[in-house]
């Protein structure tokens, strides 16, 4: 039971900084040194064809959310979004390459091959208010096209794993 609450600290930790580090942050004002004297490196920079840059942060495996915070071609912060809900998730579709996933949803929290399918399953963690920790997962094919998409409960979150 102590280590489900540790744990549960942490997450609410982390969600804690990463709030007060959005509290920082201005659409319009902000730059991309701003953005990342806050946020840090990011995990990826996916340059788009307007001249924008998406700068992504992932807090997946631990977290419940990953950030996209776009820098327009005048080097100000225009959006900074938290993708991993219900809204963005309606938008993977079958047939959908996994790169275009991948911008969309960000790096995910674990990925399963299964082989003898010919399929992989990425997963990302969310959380379903007020305070449910889900999986959302998009199955590839070989050509890595999403097949389907799922939403079920995360059985390796400490409250299930803890038998609560």
């Amino acid at each position: 039971m102590r280590l489900v609450s540790g744990v549960l600290a942490v997450l609410a930790a982390l969600a804690g900084c990463d709030q007060r580090r959005i509290s920082q942050l201005e659409e319009g004002v902000s730059t991309e040194a701003d953005v990342r004297a806050q946020f840090g490196q990011p995990e990826n920079v996916w340059d788009e064809p307007d001249g924008t840059r998406t700068l992504e942060y992932n807090r997946n495996p631990q977290g419940h959310q990953n950030y996209m915070v776009s820098i327009g071609p005048a080097g100000k912060m225009t959006a900074l979004r938290q993708v991993l809900n219900p809204v963005t998730f309606a938008r993977v579709q079958p047939g959908m390459p996994m790169e275009q996933v991948r911008r969309m949803l960000g790096k995910p929290a674990k990925r399963t091959p299964y082989p003898l399918k010919g399929e992989e399953a990425w997963d990302w963690r969310f959380m379903q208010p007020p305070n449910t920790s889900m999986y959302f997962t998009v199955w590839f094919d070989r050509d890595l096209h999403v097949l389907r998409s799922s939403t079920g409960p995360d059985t390796d979150s400490p409250e299930i794993k803890g038998g609560k």
